[in-house]
């Protein structure tokens, strides 16, 4: 999966603000009521936690992961993507600016 634009989609203009403005995302709603948000993780080592099921996919940037329950770090770049269970969370190690999409279910 990579993906580079979505057409026909609902904006959210106000950016969510996460960690003192480590993490900024806006929330998007696709035609069919899917909803994603894409943003942008600075340098930083952050827990994120989940409530719905999400796929991270990296647009630009990279970093490196870990699940809850697990030790193993693991590198995620540009195209690559990942997946969290929901009621769950994840480490993120980030060195440079992380370009994001969430895609929630």
């Amino acid at each position: 999966m990579s993906t580079t634009q979505f057409d026909g989609v609902t904006v959210q203009t106000q950016a969510s603000v996460y960690f003192d403005g480590k993490c900024v995302s806006h929330g998007i709603t696709l035609a069919d009521g899917t909803k994603k948000s894409v943003g942008v993780v600075l340098p930083a080592a952050l827990t994120f936690k989940t409530g719905a099921p999400e796929i991270m996919e990296c647009v630009a940037g990279s970093c490196e992961y870990r699940l809850a329950g697990s030790d193993t770090w693991v590198r995620s770049g540009p195209g690559e993507q990942f997946s969290v269970p929901g009621n769950s969370s994840f480490d993120i190690r980030v060195s440079e600016p992380y370009h994001y999409i969430c895609h929630f279910g």
